[in-house]
């Protein structure tokens, strides 16, 4: 559970952990893969460019931002969602995969129950944890994949 940020399984975290579940031959192959990293980067960048331009103005639908200066490297799309759940069993209805990433805020987590929080003590992070999904993102995603997801969405907030 060390190893594994605390957690027995994923999201349930029992302690304050680390993140240390890397084999060595993951590593290696990690090594080889950093001079494709830019490029990657760069290709994630234009398909959450491409979800935003379709997805920003759907009502029910918040796509993320860049602050000024920032660049985001988008290992996840993580749009915010009216009616989360019903809108991830569409998806999946559909054949489009969808994760929660993040489920449960930080202080509901019986790693830090010792602190003495509760529900309620961070409205913002829990209303955010009910209403994060992530969608698919990666460097290969293509145009008409991304217009897919974006239709099945769109699909959802019109029903």
């Amino acid at each position: 559970m060390l190893r594994d940020h605390g957690s027995p399984k994923k999201y349930y975290h029992d302690v304050v952990g680390f993140n240390y579940r890397m084999s060595e031959f993951q590593a290696a192959v990690l090594n080889v893969k950093m001079k494709y990293i830019e490029e990657w980067t760069d290709m994630r960048r234009e398909n959450a460019r491409k979800y935003e331009e379709r997805l920003k103005d759907i009502e029910g639908v918040i796509v993320p931002s860049e602050l000024d200066g920032v660049k985001h490297v988008y290992h996840l799309y993580v749009i915010r969602a009216k009616n989360r759940d019903a809108l991830q069993e569409y998806l999946r209805e559909n054949d489009v995969a969808s994760g929660l990433h993040y489920p449960f805020p930080l202080h509901l987590t019986q790693a830090y129950a010792g602190l003495g929080y509760k529900r309620g003590d961070f409205p913002v992070a829990e209303k955010l944890a009910q209403e994060i999904l992530s969608i698919p993102m990666f460097a290969e995603l293509s145009k008409k994949q991304i217009e897919y997801v974006c239709e099945k969405i769109k699909e959802y907030y019109e029903c």
